[in-house]
């Protein structure tokens, strides 16, 4: 007998809910990233605990493991007005500007400064037009904001200038802003924060939240696959504030997935290309490649079916009825195609890919990830993959006291 898929549209998101101790949450990282404990998966057998280092050892000889090498910039700026009021402003996204572009952004190179999505924390407390300003290291430099509007959806927009002008907005951030950990650790960051709270691979800034798979990777454990013989590729999905976004809404169909920004190289994409066409088995390193690895499928499924390109991947794709059934290779072919005629080095695009309990893999055959809050996109990315066997792994985790969340440990995911 056969059964139909659960319709990703009608989940309730109350079915994905499990009880979290706040005394399992990790606070802080662990003395060194590869430290953490490794719960392994792999289809129906026993579950298994091991500790990260041993990961190498666990994996097919001949995986391509994806990373994603974003970077977190310092996405947080606290003013303070001359009435000892505090506002913070968290940088989101640039408005009408590409997100690297804009932190390339000098303050010469502008007469209208650099406008950004934000949130805005005492937002009732600054008047429109009212300038804030910060110090930006002791050479008198200064950074400026003032409100700029909004968007259609209601996100305030903010206004930025500053001194001496050559410096670029990512060095201003540096300069004056401050790390956005999880708002679930309920800390400020420290200067341990601003190395663990990066891969050690991180080289292109964007995110304002970190891959968190990534942190438990080291240059040993690196080393050591690479020795084993798994290939390593990269991509880049810039982490936005939605993931920590809770669904509010009570059946999936009803909540707005945020959408994110992916950048892959063409030498990334041939990487793939090879991988699938010997059917060596493509493994993610967290849920932000898997979403990355996932929608290159769907953008080029488009095109291999003679589709324009375009650069937005809605949600609900893959669960339309017209929706393509290609073979990977096929779609990530038409990827590489469509870069070749371009003539471009590497792939932009935005991605709301919802990823949920009857979605169907059609990239990636595991996954390493850390374990996720209830009733979160991230746990039915989870679910999709191992089913309903992700209650057994959780209440395992919980059982044999795994840490969890971004600082916690990690799992091993082999359907």
């Amino acid at each position: 007998m056969s059964f139909a898929p659960p319709d990703p549209r009608r989940l309730r998101i109350a079915d994905f809910a499990y009880d979290l101790p706040d005394a399992r949450i990790a606070k802080h990282p662990l003395a060194t990233r590869d430290e953490s404990k490794l719960l392994v998966c792999r289809g129906a057998a026993p579950l298994a605990d091991h500790g990260f280092r041993d990961l190498p050892a666990l994996l097919p000889t001949d995986a391509l493991l994806v990373f994603n090498d974003t970077r977190v910039v310092r996405a947080r700026l606290r003013f303070q007005k001359t009435s000892g009021t505090s506002i913070e402003v968290f940088c989101l996204e640039p408005h009408g500007q590409a997100l690297e572009a804009a932190l390339r952004q000098t303050g010469d190179r502008t007469t209208d400064g650099a406008t950004w999505c934000c949130l805005i924390g005492n937002r009732k407390k600054w008047r429109d037009g009212a300038a804030l300003t910060l110090p930006l290291g002791a050479d008198g430099g200064l950074l400026t904001a003032t409100v700029a509007g909004e968007t259609p959806d209601g996100q305030p927009l903010v206004r930025f200038t500053w001194t001496p002008t050559e410096r670029t907005f990512s060095e201003v951030l540096e300069l004056a802003g401050k790390l956005p950990l999880p708002p679930y650790l309920h800390r400020e960051a420290d200067a341990a924060d601003l190395a663990r709270y990066q891969t050690v691979y991180a080289r292109h800034e964007g995110a304002v939240a970190a891959p968190t798979a990534g942190l438990h990777f080291t240059p040993a454990v690196l080393e050591a696959l690479a020795a084993r013989g798994v290939e390593a590729a990269h991509v880049t999905l810039h982490v936005g504030a939605g993931t920590f976004r809770p669904v509010k809404a009570d059946a999936m169909d009803d909540h707005a997935m945020h959408g994110e920004i992916i950048s892959v190289s063409a030498a990334a994409l041939h990487q793939l290309r090879a991988a699938l066409a010997a059917g060596r088995p493509v493994l993610a390193v967290g849920t932000t490649s898997a979403r990355t690895l996932e929608s290159l499928y769907w953008l080029g499924a488009r095109l291999a079916q003679g589709h324009a390109w375009s650069a937005v991947l809605p949600q609900w794709a893959p669960y339309a009825a017209d929706a393509p059934a290609l073979p990977a290779l096929e779609a990530i072919d038409a990827l590489v195609e469509y870069l070749d005629q371009q003539g471009l080095t590497a792939l932009a695009a935005t991605t709301h890919l919802l990823i949920a309990p009857g979605y169907r893999y059609r990239v990636i055959g595991g996954l390493i990830t850390n374990f996720h809050q209830p009733e979160s996109t991230l746990l039915l990315l989870v679910a999709a993959l191992i089913g309903e066997r992700w209650r057994e792994v959780y209440a395992h985790a919980l059982a044999h006291e795994y840490r969890f969340l971004s600082y916690g440990d990690s799992s091993l995911l082999l359907p």
